[in-house]
């Protein structure tokens, strides 16, 4: 301190002598200055004890207060109050925060419920006490006269919020709205009543329009006076209105319209449905482009010559001759003349024929053509006869989602809700084969009722054109001539998720020229889910896939009305991309991979396989075993008669009951080969003919065996808990278990080599692929790729046995509702009945011992080895079973304490206690089993 006192000193002394002009002498006279600066810091130095010795001095002791702590006493005990209050308060508004939206949305409801009925008290009641005071002030003061309403109001608001709670983007709309109806009527009521102010006192003011309709109606006049301010209020009035009910000005007449067909005044006009204004003005052209004379030919020749004339009788010859065709025609281009009745019949029937081979909705022009298709299924489905409907000329709809081996005659055509080919000569009546009957007789005195298809939602019919597809169509031909491409758009075929446009080129073009613009064609399209197919199977063209802006849904209840086969395999999976619907027998299949990333649409698809097989079929017919690892996927169809054992959710015991399908499957062909048959159908159908005989003396009762079918929903979990035995058994089934009427269907989210291995690919032929993250997931799926640029929510490819290149589809959905009504019907006709030898397999624990754990394949081995060579050596276990030294010597202890090898006798081999004729038991008691 006292070196820091001399240097300020001395600089500020150098300081001073700079300022006053003088010069500081040489260093010799500076440094004594230096050296008495220390003597001049000691002097205070010395006075120190005095100022210690000052602040020492005892203090004044306080004057005693005169409440004697109370009043700190309250204090504590007051913000410990509070502070605890406020915690409460601010635990709940946190636990408010993660409250659920939809409780939130209910709270408020009942609050403005509550305040309604307060309100309605005090407003039109004389509700007496503080209440009813602050509801005269706050609500009569506001909205004088019309206090009354008030009430309303605030119920209708609360009765909104409960009724439609999932449509909050109308809550803004509705309140702007009330806002102006209501200041708009309160500030011409206020002026009716004479337009009172605050000087002519409160009841005055509450008489009139209250205080809102002063603070609207006063600037008004005062501004622009009583004939000006009237106008505005109800212009006011009517905007409120008008947003409050969501009317344009615009749309004003049609609503009166249509409020006067509800009270009886005006008659009904015809209303186009929903969707139609933007397609009705094509419908000309889209019945015009349907002509089935625009084939590829045909199209190139109109494209060179617009002007060409159509041969109307030709036409439609050819398009009552089209219904051999698989699929039906593209949209061709417009043509460029207008439309005579003979051509619009033409092409109705064309469209038409479509319809019923592809299973696309008619369009509405020949809608009348179908109505009442699904009563009459139903009515047959169930055996009601439908009074009048033949007599009546109407036809059943269609089913053309399932694969014919043979054409149909007219008559049958006709009976299965088909146009009648007209180009063929009527055949005499023949009594056709009954229909499968509804009720079918189980076991003993047992009826089971198929569930009804009434059960399954009914969708809308599907669009064959948009606004949309017209807008990629100019933005493909835009694309081909900004890169001097020589293509042209020839039609397409709109499916419920994609469109498939196909490209014609023109001669001498590379196909190259059209891959190569795919990402052009993406930024032209705004969609980066570009697909390009080179060519089209069965076409000259090339087919782009570019997704739709406006999706549909495709429900099951639809793609099963329209399946005319017998099959109870046989399952709906959705709508394809050019309309049809898509439906294949697992029996046919026959067994099936479904993969896919998570929210691809991989658990709605075993949905929708599950629920086809209950509506089809009845438990005499099909069996199931359900794998469900992760617990919560098939548990809605828990307790259906269907299943053969509960579902398996542990994959160790899924492991168990893929062991017994092979022993099934064994015994199955134990069967065929003595009875000489060579699949399950030809034995199920030589039973119940009774052509299979018995031997003499043998009490064993026949009956046809179901089909059984094994749906695993996540392979991935049985892979990474025993991989080898569900490799295993898996391998054999697929491989074997076709002739025997036993199905495999595997379903993973992580299609990766470890869980789909070779084996496995090898043997499941069909496969059915939904949006997957990477190009070599898609490659595991479908050996090829297109999965990774799929779209997800039920876009997949389906490739089924046989299939060179894969079919893209949007997957079918069913709503939990749905397949709670199904299952329940199901569960009313029968009780499951389990097999006991599945649910022993599956439920029996085996008694391990604890001390064996994860050892004991290994120990089964080791024991085997050392029983079988009568030679119990550790270096032999480290040899022969490829193990470490610690783990021999642990499996040669196990097997001491069992009595299977002697005590350790220094470097000697142990000796054997047990004989090789001995070692089944040995091995039953080391696997907890009963010995034989």
């Amino acid at each position: 301190m006292a070196s820091r006192t001399s240097g300020k000193g001395s600089q500020s002394t150098a300081g001073t002598a700079k300022r006053a002009g003088r010069t500081p002498g040489p260093a010799k006279k500076a440094a004594p200055a230096k050296k008495a600066a220390p003597k001049k810091a000691a002097a205070p130095a010395k006075k120190a004890p005095a100022k210690k010795a000052a602040a020492k001095r005892p203090a004044p002791k306080p004057a005693p207060s005169p409440t004697n702590g109370i009043y700190r006493l309250v204090r504590a005990v007051w913000l410990g109050t509070a502070h605890g209050v406020g915690a409460v308060f601010r635990s709940i508004g946190r636990g408010a925060k993660g409250l659920d939206p939809a409780h939130r949305k209910d709270g408020l409801a009942l609050l403005l419920l509550g305040l309604a009925l307060i309100v309605a008290a005090g407003t039109w009641s004389n509700l007496q006490g503080p209440v009813g005071d602050l509801v005269e002030m706050l609500v009569t003061g506001a909205f004088g006269r019309l206090d009354l309403l008030a009430p309303i109001l605030l119920g209708a608001m609360a009765v909104r919020l409960i009724l439609y709670p999932e449509r909050p983007e109308a809550n803004g709309r509705i309140v702007i709205g009330l806002s102006a109806l209501v200041l708009g009527v309160l500030g011409q009521v206020h002026i009716a009543c004479g337009s009172p102010g605050r000087e002519d006192g409160t009841e005055a003011m509450q008489d009139a329009g209250g205080l809102v309709g002063w603070a609207v109606s006063k600037p008004l006049i005062f501004m622009m006076g009583e004939v000006l301010a009237v106008p505005l209020l109800v212009l006011l009035t009517v905007f409120g209105l008008l947003v409050v009910t969501a009317t344009p000005v615009n749309a004003i007449p049609r609503r009166l319209r249509q409020l006067g067909v509800r009270l009886g005044i005006v008659e009904p006009a015809y209303e186009p449905g929903e969707g139609d204004e933007h397609d009705d003005e094509r419908y000309e052209e889209q019945w015009r482009e349907a002509l089935p004379a625009g084939t590829r030919r045909g199209s190139s020749a109109r494209r060179q010559d617009p002007d060409a004339v159509y041969d109307h009788d030709s036409a439609e010859e050819e398009a009552l001759s089209k219904r051999r065709r698989p699929r039906r025609p593209a949209a061709q281009p417009a043509m460029n003349r207008p439309l005579d009745a003979v051509d619009v019949a033409a092409a109705a029937a064309a469209a038409l024929d479509g319809a019923v081979l592809n299973g696309m909705p008619p369009s509405p022009v020949v809608a009348d053509l179908t109505q009442g298709v699904s009563v009459d299924r139903d009515r047959e489905r169930t055996g009601t006869p439908v009074p009048g409907a033949r007599e009546a000329g109407q036809a059943e709809r269609p089913r053309p989602g399932v694969r014919k081996t043979a054409p149909e005659s007219g008559d049958a055509a006709e009976r299965s809700g088909g146009v009648p080919d007209l180009t063929k000569p009527a055949p005499e009546a023949s009594p056709g084969l009954p229909a499968r009957a509804e009720q079918l007789q189980l076991s003993g005195d047992i009826t089971y009722a198929l569930p009804s298809l009434d059960l399954l939602e009914r969708g809308g019919p599907g669009k064959t054109r948009s606004a949309a597809n017209d807008l990629v169509v100019e933005s493909l031909t835009t694309v081909f001539s900004e890169f001097k491409v020589d293509a042209a758009v020839t039609g397409f075929t709109r499916g419920p998720t994609v469109t498939r446009y196909e490209v014609e080129l023109g001669p001498a073009v590379k196909v190259e020229k059209i891959t190569a613009l795919t990402k052009n064609i993406a930024y032209a399209v705004a969609s980066p889910d570009v697909r390009i197919i080179s060519p089209i199977p069965g076409k000259s063209a090339v087919g782009i896939e570019i997704p739709n802006s406006d999706r549909e849904m495709v429900n099951l209840g639809d793609v099963l009305r329209l399946s005319e086969d017998d099959d109870p395999m046989m399952v709906a999976f959705g709508k394809d991309v050019e309309g049809g619907y898509v439906m294949h027998s697992l029996a046919k299949m026959p067994h099936m991979l479904v993969a896919g990333a998570t929210g691809s649409g991989k658990s709605s698809c075993i949905n929708c396989l599950i629920t086809s097989i209950m509506v089809r079929a009845t438990p005499e017919d099909v069996r199931m075993v359900l794998v469900d690892p992760k617990r919560v996927e098939l548990t809605a169809y828990e307790g259906i008669p269907h299943l053969i054992t509960p579902i398996i959710t542990n994959p160790k015991k899924a492991a168990e009951a893929l062991q017994w399908v092979v022993r099934e499957m064994d015994l199955r062909y134990d069967d065929l080969a003595a009875f000489g048959y060579r699949h399950i159908d030809d034995f199920n159908k030589a039973v119940r003919e009774g052509k299979v005989k018995l031997p003499e003396g043998s009490e064993r009762e026949l009956s046809p065996y179901p089909y059984l079918l094994v749906i695993v929903d996540e392979l991935a979990d049985l892979m990474m808990v025993a991989p080898r035995d569900v490799e295993d058994s898996i391998v054999r089934i697929t491989q074997l278990a076709r002739a025997a009427g036993i199905h495999l269907v595997l379903a993973t989210q992580r299609p990766s080599v470890d869980v789909v291995t070779g084996l496995i690919k090898a043997n499941v032929p069909s496969r059915l692929a939904f949006a997957t993250s990477s190009l070599a997931d898609s490659r595991v799926i479908l050996d090829q790729p297109g999965a990774e640029k799929l779209i997800g929510k039920g876009d997949g490819l389906f490739l089924p046995m046989g299939a060179n290149k894969p079919t893209r589809m949007q997957g079918a959905f069913v709503t939990e509702d749905e397949v709670a009504a199904v299952v329940q019907h199901c569960k009313d006709q029968m009780a499951p009945v389990f097999r006991d030898d599945v649910v022993v397999g599956t439920q029996q624990k085996k008694e391990i011992d604890e001390d064996i754990g994860d050892d004991l394949d290994l120990l089964c081995q080791a024991a085997e080895l050392v029983v079988s060579t009568q030679f119990g050596s550790t270096s032999m276990l480290q040899r022969k079973l490829r193990v470490g030294f610690a783990k021999a010597g642990r499996l040669m202890d196990l097997m001491e304490s069992r009595s299977i090898v002697g005590p350790s006798e220094g470097s000697k081999a142990r000796d054997v206690l047990v004989k090789p004729d001995e070692l089944d038991g040995v091995l039953a008691v080391i696997r907890g089993e009963s010995a034989p």
